[in-house]
Order: C-alpha cells, then sequence, then structure tokens
C-alpha cells in the first residue's frame, strides 16, 4: 500500500486543507479506479488518526482497498451556522477532488463510506442523504441520536460548539442533519452497519438507531459487544467492516 497525506486547497471551505490515502499499488486496470471506502474521523481526531491508530493499512491491503480520510476538524459534517460548509465539502468537494488527484472508481458499486463517533454520524448522513452514491456505509460507536446529544453533552474545551455548528439555539430534530428523521424519509438507502460497545457512552443511542431501523423496515447489520469508546474496539470494528463491504 501507498500511504499519502495530501494538502490541497479547498474552494468550498475557503483555505487548505487535507486528507490522508491509502491506495493499493497493483494497477487497477485500465479505464478503472479502485474500490474506494471514506473512512471519517472522530470528534477529537484528524485524517492520520485512522492510520496512527489501528492497522488500517494492512487491513486495507489484503482487501485491495483505496481508503480517503479527510481533514473536517470539530464540524460534526456539517455546514456550519457560523463557521464554515463542511457538509458542502466533504459530500460534493472532496470526492470531486479524490477521484480527480488519485485513480479512485466513481462506481457507486465500488463506493462505501464509514466512520468513528462523529464520523459514524458523518458516514450515514452520507448514506442517507444520497442513497444512491454508496453500496454500503457503517458506523462504529456512532453519534447516531445528534438531538440527543445537543442536549445532553457539553463540550468545555469547546462551549459554543453546538451553537457554531446548529445555530442558537441548537436546532437539529427534524432536519436534514437528524439521522432519525432522515430513516423516515429514505426510500432505498444502502445497507448499514451500526457497531458499539456494551461500555460506551453511546451505546444507548446506538440501540435508538437500531430500533428506528426495524420500525421503518431497514435492514440494519449490528454488532454491539464489550468494548468502550476508544482504539482498541475500533481496530477490531474496522476489520470486520471491510470483511462485511460487498466488495467485488
Amino acid at each position: 500500500m501507498a500511504l499519502v497525506r495530501c494538502n490541497f486547497s479547498s474552494e468550498t471551505l475557503g483555505f487548505g486543507t487535507s486528507m490522508t490515502v491509502l491506495l493499493p499499488e497493483q494497477t487497477p486496470g485500465p479505464l478503472r479506479g479502485f474500490p474506494t471506502l471514506y473512512l471519517l474521523h472522530g470528534l477529537s481526531d484528524d485524517d492520520t488518526a485512522w492510520t496512527r491508530q489501528t492497522s488500517l493499512e494492512r487491513y486495507a491491503e489484503e482487501a485491495g482497498l483505496a481508503v480517503v480520510m479527510p481533514q473536517v476538524h470539530r464540524s460534526f459534517y456539517t455546514d456550519e451556522a457560523w463557521g464554515r460548509p463542511y457538509w458542502t465539502f466533504v459530500s460534493e468537494e472532496l470526492p470531486r477532488i479524490a477521484r480527480h488527484l488519485f485513480r479512485l472508481t466513481d462506481d457507486p458499486a465500488k463506493t462505501f463510506v464509514a466512520g468513528l463517533s462523529m464520523g459514524g454520524y458523518g458516514a450515514f448522513k452520507l448514506a442517507l442523504r444520497h442513497p444512491g452514491r454508496f453500496a454500503a456505509a457503517a458506523s462504529l460507536s456512532g453519534v447516531l441520536d445528534i438531538a440527543e446529544r445537543t442536549h445532553t453533552m457539553s463540550t468545555p474545551e469547546d462551549p459554543r460548539m453546538w451553537q457554531r455548528i446548529f445555530g442558537d439555539p441548537p436546532t437539529v430534530e427534524g432536519t436534514e442533519d437528524d439521522l432519525l428523521h432522515l430513516l423516515g424519509k429514505v426510500e432505498s438507502p444502502p445497507p448499514l452497519y451500526v457497531a458499539c460497545g456494551t461500555e460506551d457512552v453511546l451505546y444507548e443511542s446506538n440501540v435508538r438507531f437500531r430500533e428506528a431501523c426495524a420500525q421503518r423496515g431497514i435492514p440494519l447489520t449490528t454488532d454491539f459487544s464489550p468494548g468502550d469508546h476508544d482504539w482498541a474496539f475500533w481496530d477490531a470494528q474496522i476489520r470486520k467492516v471491510l470483511a462485511w463491504l460487498p466488495l467485488p
């Protein structure tokens, strides 16, 4: 595998940013690009976290999969009320730039999205708002009930985070940023995978997401097993996710 830390200019964000990319070293074939996983980081991480904290490079090599990991800071993959349009960046500009710079597929049947914690939320928001773009989506310890978190989660290191992202007061429930609301609107979502440790602070919200999918008849693969909100759990789970993906 080749590991590339790519610095580039984003017209959407209005400044330079970065992504970390894993690329298989074999040739994908004429006029074809590598199957691609867009893999999203959590609230306290950046685009290098997955490669620093897990054996992702080895797992992706075994799968013959390219992995694109963007940098979105503490944005919750959202067009911030008072900030930058990170949703527009990750949903529109990022895949266009990544495919321009690297030999990545543009085939939805070979394109996947996943993430941990904040990134699990972002992955499912992409899959539910743009279901035709992805063949599968996975959330590891995801913030899947974002409306509940805006009321219960305090961030002393970033005390105005929710207001910066969602407005003052934070308005999420029933909007396009609310995954539970999106479940009631999406007609043909891609296969979804949810994993969360039973000791994780987000466990109950992940259970609520499972129940919401069951009520709406949306197929969902789940793995609720012993574990906490930590890299030991995510390292084991990302390997399971790659084995679950419908790779060609």
